[in-house]
């Protein structure tokens, strides 16, 4: 008869010629038989192929070869990688790990725990949510055990924990250094011991820093709950938010984004715990980082000793004389700065008028909104019921010599102060804000004469012009989207471009702002964009997205460096300009992008008229490679107000943030139909 399985124990110890203890005791590593005789059974089961059963290795030796580990949330990475980490370092040892979770339930800890416990030979307990009296009544009867995260003053149980209180007092230090002063912490469970740790060190840190305001949100240490508590931490007013963890982080980022409150133009945010997925975040998340694979390997070191009966693993150190002989191993966070933290917001730096706090008036839904309507076949930006900000036409009724052109005009600062022209009589060809170039291989998109080497500005009949494909409106209402083709003098197609036009109003800062994106696309051969001087005119590089203002009484340029701003490549520039008694400012910034990765030159007028805008050639020709894209984008703030270079800078943040919030909640980047 033939058998099946594979050889026995009694095969084993018949072929090597010893016992079926004696098999049994070098199977499972004693050391009490003789080198020889044990090389002699190895040798037998190598030859016969044997493998012990683990069940019944496990068995005669009473024991399981498993342990267990039980955390609160396993939807919480930081508590995923504290499992691999385990793992990973019981397995050169033969050991497996089991998980159990409690789901946040302190009611059921306990009896998880006993249960786990008696599946297997030891358990590790991360971040316990149990009470300390409850902790010093269960934790005997777990033993061996090994906790995560939570220190209980008089037993000797091992522990590996984090020092949340440096990762705070390193966060804290990094926001006040950024200029902030008004903190909300958006808190954990009221539960867990590191929550208090966390609220210990805040309370620190107002110590450290005379001044600081740190604001308490309850909240959780879900994605959930922090995305539920985003109101209540907008309604605090601060102007930076720590975290419990990182999920908690992860959600105020949602409901911020809904509400078109930027990170960090308008709010900051750090996290805690350095989850896989905080580099990935938009804005990518500060974050106290926490060796979490780590923790779990130290947790496995100090439960493998503990299992073997020695009293501590290398690298321990015992606690001090007083509190028991205790052995734990300490976790110091390094905080890492990514996106989701910058300086204080503009508006809170910038002595306004308006009584609202950055963020509290952006959420307000109705009060902030700007949106695009559709009028006569012309869009009209309007601000509440029966405020109209700008309107923006197709240009096709414009006459043929000003190279017909979508426009703005009229365009009002949020008090009313005209902003634009049109067709003014020194220049017949301007026409409020629009993309006017004065070169596309020889054709004019600027309208107007063309200036000629060797003979000057000359009436040719090389106008072209830019019509209007497609037009829709997105992201609620805040941005009208537009497909277009350019058009040489005979109708041929010199270039396409999608055109994004986003509008954002800052009640804060007396302003309102507008996005521009253009993406101009290259056909099938290459074009050159050139300009008056690359025709021969000395400092006449204009040619691209302009805007011409009223002259008013007065007017003034602003650079970061200084009044001369012309044929400059500062990132921003401006213009205040009094009409009477009343000031505003123009501040324009330009953003880098595809074929543009710094910014233009700037054209700039004060004198003999009011206009300016960065400029696509200046002394030397663009050449806009076949099916090469070239983007344009630019912010515009117009503020009823006089600004000087600092408040024009704060001004000129705000508004990029603001208007690439609403692209970070929209997904922008889809055109019209």
């Amino acid at each position: 008869m033939t058998r099946s399985g594979g050889p026995t124990i009694d095969e084993v110890a018949s072929a090597a010629g010893v016992s079926r203890a004696t098999v049994s005791r070098v199977m499972n590593g004693r050391s009490s038989v003789a080198t020889d005789i044990a090389e002699r059974v190895r040798a037998a089961a190598r030859e016969l192929r044997y493998q012990p059963s683990r069940l019944a290795r496990n068995l005669s030796l009473g024991r399981t070869n498993s342990v267990a580990l039980v955390v609160p949330d396993l939807a919480n990475p930081m508590f995923q990688q504290i499992l691999r980490g385990t793992m990973a370092a019981a397995a050169p040892h033969d050991y497996r790990v089991l998980v159990a979770e409690t789901a946040e339930n302190t009611g059921d800890e306990a009896e998880v725990a006993l249960e786990a416990r008696q599946r297997c030979d030891a358990l590790v307990l991360a971040a316990p949510r149990t009470s300390e009296d409850a902790l010093r009544e269960l934790l005997p009867l777990l033993e061996p055990v090994v906790v995560i995260n939570r220190h209980v003053p008089g037993l000797t149980v091992p522990s590996v924990r984090v020092d949340y209180a440096a990762g705070v007092r390193s966060t804290v230090d990094h926001l006040v250094a950024l200029g902030h002063r008004e903190l909300a912490y958006a808190a954990g469970p009221r539960s867990s011991a590191s929550n208090a740790l966390r609220l210990r060190a805040l309370d620190d840190a107002r110590e450290r820093h005379p001044g600081l305001r740190v604001t308490t949100v309850p909240c959780g240490p879900t994605v959930d709950a922090g995305y539920r508590a985003a109101d209540r931490v907008l309604s605090t007013g601060a102007t930076a938010v720590v975290a419990f963890n990182d999920l908690v982080a992860f959600g105020l980022l949602a409901r911020l984004n809904e509400t078109g409150v930027a990170v960090p133009g308008d709010l900051s945010i750090a996290g805690f715990d350095d989850i896989e997925l905080a580099r990935y975040a938009t804005p990518s998340l500060t974050t106290a980082a926490v060796p979490q694979a780590d923790l779990g390997r130290r947790a496995w070191d100090l439960l493998h000793a503990r299992v073997l009966g020695s009293e501590r693993a290398p690298g321990t150190e015992r606690g001090r004389p007083g509190i028991g002989d205790e052995v734990a191993l300490h976790v110091t966070p390094g905080l890492v700065v990514r996106g989701s933290t910058g300086p204080v917001p503009p508006a809170r730096r910038l002595g306004v008028t308006s009584a609202d706090l950055a963020g509290r008036a952006h959420a307000r839904e109705g009060v902030v909104r700007a949106r695009w309507q559709e009028a006569d076949d012309d869009w009209v930006l309007g601000v509440g019921d029966d405020r109209a900000l700008g309107r923006y036409s197709r240009g096709a009724s414009m006459p043929g010599v000003h190279s017909p052109r979508p426009f703005l005009h009229p365009v009002h600062s949020l008090q009313g102060v005209a902003m634009t022209v049109k067709s003014p009589v020194d220049h017949r060809h301007h026409y409020g804000v629009s993309m006017a170039v004065a070169d596309v291989d020889g054709t004019s998109h600027w309208g107007g004469r063309t200036y000629v080497r060797d003979q000057g500005p000359t009436l040719l009949a090389n106008h072209g012009r830019q019509e209007v494909s497609g037009t829709e409106v997105t992201d609620d209402g805040a941005t009208v989207v537009q497909r277009l083709s350019w058009l040489d003098e005979h109708g041929g197609v010199q270039l396409t471009e999608e055109r994004r036009l986003t509008a954002v109003v800052m009640p804060e800062v007396d302003a309102w702002a507008l996005g521009w994106h253009g993406t101009l696309r290259g056909g099938a051969t290459d074009v050159e964009i050139g300009s008056p001087a690359t025709n021969g005119r000395p400092g006449a590089g204009y040619g691209g997205w302009f805007w011409r203002l009223p002259s008013g009484d007065e007017a003034l340029a602003v650079g970061p460096a200084g009044p001369d701003v012309h044929g400059s490549r500062h990132p921003w520039v401006a213009v205040t300009r009094r009409t009477g008694g009343a000031w505003t400012t123009l501040v324009l910034a330009q953003q880098p992008g595809e074929g543009s990765p710094e910014p233009s030159p700037w054209f700039a007028r004060v004198a003999d008229y009011v206009g300016l805008g960065p400029a696509l050639a200046w002394d030397t020709v663009r050449r806009l490679e076949a099916g090469a894209s070239l983007d344009v984008r630019l912010v515009a703030a117009v503020v009823d107000r006089r600004l000087d270079a600092d408040g024009a800078q704060d001004v000129a943040d705000l508004a990029v943030a603001r208007v690439g919030a609403v692209g970070v909640r929209s997904g922008a980047g889809e055109g019209p139909s």
